[in-house]
């Protein structure tokens, strides 16, 4: 609710003031004032009967209200004899941040009372030609840029498909249905009774797919296409939800480089009355290297369960590739924010945590039994293998669980927390065209849990993201800063101390061993690929997410196969990206 104010009434002459005096208590100053305060009020009834020609001020002050909102402040500036100056500034739309202000002239007259004189452009410059409307205006759209300059995404028009109650599904459906296998008559009938006898929209379709059916589509009664423009990708196979962080920061750099406008509905069309123009945008230069992009969404193609890969370039935090299959794309963007437990390429983070506490080095003989109780918690190996006594670094290559957790029990609670954030996992990143979530490492505070942590379980959760952004730093050295945007890294939430730089050249040999003489051996005809499989159990420990992270050069990766049972998908997925450029 505003708060209204009342306005000081400013005299020209003495002269005036006589004039005023003698004309009662309906004096032109008087009604000029009331006038500006009903409008203030939004007052329609009350400023039309000020003026002398009411049922007409009413309607168009209705209008004018509905057109340009009720933020609006009105004052009298001055008044000479019987003509009056009233000012206004509008605040205009949905933030209020236009503004629009202006200063007219209006009489007033005694004809057995005083009243004002009705004259629409006395209460708003055009409105005496028709109704008053706001709109923004937005500049010519920037393009977002692939790394090398290319196309990403551009301002296209589109057509939704809008279909009422009563049209012919099944016509609609023989010609959506090539274009989209999922319509049916059957799903645009149900759709329809969901719908209530609202219209539904089943498809929105480029001009490319519009163009050979948009004659058959017109000709179906109950059908209307509606154009209108959206940010679309060129290449309409990359379309995924991890590209809405950069729709939306191309819409906030539209909003603030836009400028506004008044215009008055007239019968010969719209008559621009005030408005400010817009300023130039610039086009927003993104790191994705769209090669390697087409190579990790190829690479997942094969697979139907969900399955995403995310790859930066250690040396500068920059995202290179975000690809996830149709059957993750369903459920979201979840290569940045989706949860999950990372089963045994959390190693790198256990390694990294005994390594630093000093207790052992690479080499250090350790058991590894297949199958061991450690503090209560009954921990096996993968198919119970068993390895006897070998080195820490043949443990880590081999995946051993009952290694890692006993390495893990003697840790502090908080050390597996610590290391994890070393590498990016458990910090928060406020990122220019990325909405992304690492992970969640909390302490573990009973020996049970630091074994259920040790190999990636329990209450440790990590994104693809993050799983990423743990091979990237290990591949640095230290956590890089995540970018889409050239030029716009991610804040962090906090910065951790560095990780030990021998930590890190030891953390890289294992996994150079994991390639070469590990879990990930049908990777190693990779020059220098160096990897982590991991396989993470869930729901009732009757299904398993598959893992695999790399490092190739100044390149690191996470991919991701939901309930895949085994590595085994991952790490396949990897090489067929790996190859695909080779």
């Amino acid at each position: 609710m505003r708060t209204h104010r009342k306005y000081l009434v400013l005299f020209a002459a003495p002269a005036l003031v006589l004039a005023a005096c003698s004309s009662g208590p309906d004096q032109p100053d008087t009604v000029a004032g009331q006038f500006a305060d009903a409008l203030n009020r939004d007052d329609v009834a009350a400023a039309a009967a000020l003026t002398d020609d009411p049922a007409l001020a009413s309607a168009v002050l209705g209008k004018l209200y509905d057109g340009l909102g009720k933020e609006v402040r009105f004052d009298v500036r001055s008044i000479e004899k019987n003509t009056f100056t009233l000012a206004a500034t509008w605040k205009l739309g949905k933030d209020g941040k236009s503004e629009w202000t202006y200063t007219t002239v209006g009489t007033a007259s005694d004809n057995g009372g005083w009243k004002v004189k009705w004259n629409p452009d006395t209460v708003a410059p055009g409105l005496g030609a028709g109704p008053l409307t706001y709109s923004p205006v937005y500049p010519q759209p920037a393009r977002i840029l692939d790394a090398s300059g290319g196309d990403l995404m551009t301002q296209q028009v589109v057509t939704l498909v809008n279909v009422s109650p009563g049209a012919d599904t099944a016509a609609l459906a023989a010609l959506l249905g090539p274009l989209d296998p999922s319509i049916t008559a059957a799903s645009l009938h149900s759709d329809l009774a969901a719908a209530q006898g609202k219209p539904i929209t089943p498809i929105s379709l480029r001009d490319a797919d519009l163009a050979p059916i948009q004659a058959q589509l017109a000709a179906i009664a109950g059908v209307t296409l509606a154009p209108q423009t959206r940010l679309l990708v060129t290449d309409k196979t990359l379309a995924a939800p991890t590209l809405s962080g950069l729709t939306e920061l191309w819409q906030q750099h539209a909003d603030a480089n836009a400028g506004w406008a008044v215009r008055a509905q007239t019968k010969d069309g719209t008559q621009r009355v005030g408005g400010q123009d817009p300023k130039p945008t610039t086009d927003i230069a993104t790191t994705l290297d769209i090669d390697l992009q087409h190579a990790a969404e190829a690479a997942l193609a094969p697979i139907t369960q969900p399955a995403t890969i995310v790859a930066l370039q250690p040396s500068t935090g920059n995202v290179v590739a975000m690809a996830q299959n149709n059957a993750a794309d369903g459920q979201g963007p979840i290569a940045l924010t989706g949860l999950y437990p990372p089963g045994s390429t959390f190693k790198t983070v256990t390694v990294s945590a005994a390594l630093q506490a000093g207790t052992v080095t690479p080499d250090t003989v350790l058991p590894c039994p297949g199958e061991a109780n450690i503090e209560g918690r009954k921990i096996p190996n993968d198919n119970n293998f068993d390895l006897g006594q070998v080195p820490l670094h043949t443990a880590f290559a081999r995946s051993c669980n009952t290694t890692m957790g006993a390495l893990a029990v003697k840790l502090p609670a908080d050390a597996l927390t610590n290391a994890a954030a070393q590498l990016g996992l458990g910090v928060d990143y406020v990122t220019p065209g990325l909405t992304t979530v690492t992970g969640k490492v909390p302490p573990a505070e009973t020996p049970a849990q630091r074994v259920e942590w040790a190999i990636g379980q329990g209450q440790v959760t990590a994104t693809p993201f993050g799983m990423a952004l743990v091979a990237a730093s290990i591949a640095r050295g230290s956590v890089p800063n995540p970018a889409i945007v050239k030029g716009m890294p991610g804040t962090p939430d906090r910065t951790p101390s560095p990780l030990p730089a021998t930590v890190a050249d030891q953390v890289k040999a294992m996994m150079r061993e994991t390639v070469t003489n590990g879990t990930a051996t049908q990777l190693r005809d990779i020059p220098g690929l160096l990897g982590k499989t991991g396989t993470a159990e869930f729901i009732d420990d009757k299904h398993a997410h598959g893992w695999f992270v790399g490092i190739a050069g100044d390149l690191a990766f996470a991919v991701f196969v939901n309930d895949a049972n085994s590595s085994g998908p991952a790490v396949e997925a990897a090489g067929r990206m790996l190859r695909a450029g080779r």
